[in-house]
């Protein structure tokens, strides 16, 4: 069917030739859906933006919803009710990376927190899916708020690829977050690992596909192998502050709300954030060190402290 379809695109475009060629506007509009159902969402966009006819086209529901599910299967299992049913926005607000924009405000008494997050999962190995799935987090009860942000997708022994052991650096990984009172949306993973770091004593290799955000913080998406057997055994997301700690699931509903709200990222942001990340590190790194040294410094005064005093009440029981 495929080609027929193939022929019968190239025998219009062709029409008879020279002065007679067919305008890509006067084909059928069937043959254009089609066209059009075979681009990526960034060209689909970017198509409906260049006339009325191909706007309307380019809207089609059908189209969206066949291109987000094709990109995200764990959506499937998303209840349509949960983004609105809207493909097209929840496309234009979780692919793109989220810009990093300045740091949320602390969350007033009366600001609204996403009371439910939805997370679509969908990791996969060398092109092949290893794992797709939706987890449902309670983001209103106490224990969420007060606990640091996390969101567990895979905690398991032995969840084993269909085909070869798992190579860490070769998987991707898509976590959408989503907010189903308000139907947005944000992008929550770099798709392809930041970092890859082994774990020797345990023999375990942790890939994160990290998203740093306004205000030092980051989105941490995190999938953890196990080496030996060659299967995943832990994939999870949290949200950490420049110093590697922990965010309050409070501030981290702040921090996703604020991504969800905020702008995104244009073309080639998956590189730029991968830089990022590793500006973010290096910050890192550089702020636990001062920290070390002027811990160093404190200690050092505190012993001169301590040394001098001794030495002062050694003189005295000599003069005594």
């Amino acid at each position: 069917m495929a080609i027929v379809d193939d022929r019968f695109c190239s025998a219009a475009f062709a029409a008879d030739g020279g002065e007679g060629a067919t305008a890509i506007e006067g084909l059928p509009t069937d043959v254009l859906a089609l066209v059009l159902g075979r681009l990526d969402g960034a060209s689909l966009a970017t198509l409906g933006c260049a006339s009325a006819a191909f706007r309307d086209l380019a809207a089609n529901p059908a189209t969206w919803r066949a291109l987000c599910l094709a990109l995200w299967p764990s959506l499937r299992d998303v209840p349509s009710a949960d983004h609105k049913g809207n493909y097209r926005r929840l496309f234009a607000d979780a692919f793109p990376f989220p810009a990093a924009s300045p740091p949320p405000a602390p969350p007033a008494p009366a600001q609204r927190l996403p009371t439910r997050l939805v997370s679509a999962i969908d990791l996969l190995h060398g092109g092949a899916c290893v794992m797709s799935r939706v987890v449902e987090t309670d983001a209103a009860s106490g224990w969420f708020l007060g606990a640091p942000f996390r969101v567990d997708a895979l905690v398991q022994e032995g969840f084993t690829a269909p085909a070869a052991p798992i190579a860490p650096a070769d998987l991707s990984l898509s976590w959408v977050l989503i907010d189903p009172d308000t139907g947005r949306a944000v992008n929550a993973s770099s798709r392809r690992p930041v970092s890859v770091d082994r774990r020797w004593l345990t023999g375990e290799t942790v890939a994160r596909f990290a998203v740093v955000l306004g205000g030092g913080v980051a989105l941490d998406a995190t999938v953890t192998c196990d080496e030996r057997l060659g299967h995943v055994r832990e994939v999870s997301l949290r949200i950490e502050d420049g110093d590697g700690g922990g965010v309050s699931g409070r501030d981290g509903l702040a921090v996703v709300a604020a991504a969800m709200a905020g702008t995104r990222e244009g073309r080639g942001a998956e590189a730029a954030a991968r830089l990022r990340y590793e500006e973010f590190v290096k910050g890192r790194a550089a702020r636990k060190e001062r920290k070390a040294r002027r811990e160093g410094i404190v200690d050092l005064c505190c012993s001169g402290v301590g040394a001098a005093a001794f030495l002062g009440f050694l003189v005295m029981l000599t003069f005594r």
